[in-house]
C-alpha cells in the first residue's frame, strides 16, 4: 500500500503568519512587550513601592534607575521576542530609518507602523489593569487628594512631557527628541553593521537595550526620552480613554500645551538624523575600506547573523 502524501494548501491564518502579516504580529507583540516592562517600572517606581508597603524609605532620585533599567531591558526582551521574524523595528523612527537609507520596502512602512502603535496600546492597558488600584491610591493619598484629569504624576507612568525649565517652550523638548532618538538610532545602524565590530552572536539584543540605559540617564529628565513614537503615542491614547483627558490630547500641563505632538516628530526626524551620520561618517568610510571578499550586507531592515564579527580586525 503506498504512502499517501496529504497536498493540503495552508490555511489563510499560515499564510498571513508566512508573510507580512507575521511581521505585524512580532511588531505588535514586541512592541507590547517594551510597554508591558517600561511603564511597569515607572508604576513600580511612583505607585507600586510607596503604596504597597514595600517600601521602607523614599528612594529619591534613585527611582530614575528604577525607570531607566526598566526601559532598556524591556527593549533587550523585546528585541530578543521579535528580531528573528520582524527585524524587531519596535518604533517607527527605526522603520522610517531603515527604510530611507537600508532598502525596507516602503510598502511595508505603514503597517509597520499601526502594529507597533497598537502593540503600545496593548502593553499599556494591560500595565494599567494592573496597576490601576494603585494609581487610584497614590492619587488619594496626595494632599489634597487628586483626580486623574489633574495627576500629572500618574499620567506620566505611559506618556510624557517636558521639563519644567523648558516652560511653554517647544524647540527645546524638540531638540532633545531629535537628538536622544538621533543616538539610539545611529548606534543601532552600528550595532547591526556586520562590516563594523557588530556584537558576536546573539548578544545583539543586550547592546541595543543598554542604548536604552544610557539614554536615559543621559537625557531621560528633559522630556522623559520617548525616542520612540509609538511608545508615547500608544499608551497617551490609553490615559485618554481612562480619565486623563487633556493632559494626554492636546498634552496640556500647568506649563506646556500641545504637547503631543513632540514625542512623535522629534523621534521620526532624529532616527533619520542618526542614520544619516552614521553612514557618512562611519558607514562610506567602512564602505571604501571594504576588502573585496568581504561579507554581503545583511538583509534591509532584519538583524544580520554577522558572520563578519567572527573574523579578527583589521591590524589583528
Amino acid at each position: 500500500m503506498s504512502d499517501q502524501v496529504s497536498h493540503r494548501e495552508p490555511g489563510v491564518w499560515t499564510r498571513l503568519r508566512q508573510n507580512t502579516g507575521g511581521e505585524l504580529l512580532a511588531e505588535f507583540i514586541g512592541t507590547a512587550i517594551i510597554i508591558l516592562f517600561g511603564c511597569g517600572s515607572v508604576a513600580v517606581a511612583l505607585a507600586g513601592l510607596p503604596g504597597s508597603g514595600r517600601q521602607t524609605a523614599d528612594f529619591g532620585p534613585a527611582n530614575w534607575l528604577i525607570i531607566a533599567w526598566g526601559w532598556g531591558l524591556a527593549v533587550m526582551f523585546a528585541v530578543y521576542v521579535a528580531g528573528g521574524v520582524s527585524g524587531a523595528h519596535l518604533n517607527p523612527a527605526v522603520t522610517l530609518a531603515l527604510a530611507l537609507r537600508r532598502g525596507f520596502a516602503w510598502r511595508k512602512v505603514v503597517p509597520y507602523w499601526l502594529a507597533q502603535v497598537v502593540g503600545a496600546f496593548a502593553g499599556a492597558a494591560v500595565v494599567y489593569a494592573v496597576y490601576h488600584d494603585a494609581i487610584d491610591a497614590y492619587n488619594a493619598a496626595q494632599n489634597p487628594p487628586v483626580s486623574r484629569p489633574d495627576s500629572l504624576s500618574t499620567f506620566s507612568i505611559f506618556a510624557t512631557f517636558p521639563a519644567k525649565y523648558f516652560g511653554n517652550g517647544v524647540w527645546g523638548p524638540l531638540v532633545d527628541q531629535i537628538v536622544g532618538t538621533a543616538l539610539l538610532v545611529g548606534i543601532i545602524a552600528a550595532l547591526i553593521d556586520a562590516r563594523n565590530q557588530a556584537p558576536k552572536g546573539n548578544f545583539g539584543p543586550v547592546t541595543v537595550g543598554l542604548v536604552v540605559v544610557g539614554i536615559g540617564m543621559s537625557f531621560g529628565t528633559n522630556a522623559g526620552y520617548a525616542i520612540n513614537p509609538a511608545r508615547d503615542l500608544g499608551p497617551r491614547l490609553l490615559t485618554f480613554f481612562e480619565g486623563w483627558g487633556s493632559k494626554a490630547f492636546p498634552g496640556n500641563g500647568d506649563w506646556f500645551s500641545g504637547y503631543f505632538w513632540i514625542p512623535i516628530v522629534g523621534p521620526l526626524v532624529g532616527g533619520v538624523v542618526g542614520i544619516l551620520l552614521y553612514d557618512l561618517f562611519i558607514g562610506q568610510v567602512l564602505a571604501v575600506r571594504q576588502a573585496p571578499e568581504a561579507a554581503p550586507t545583511p538583509e534591509p531592515g532584519r538583524v544580520p547573523q554577522n558572520p563578519a564579527a567572527d573574523q579578527p580586525a583589521a591590524g589583528d
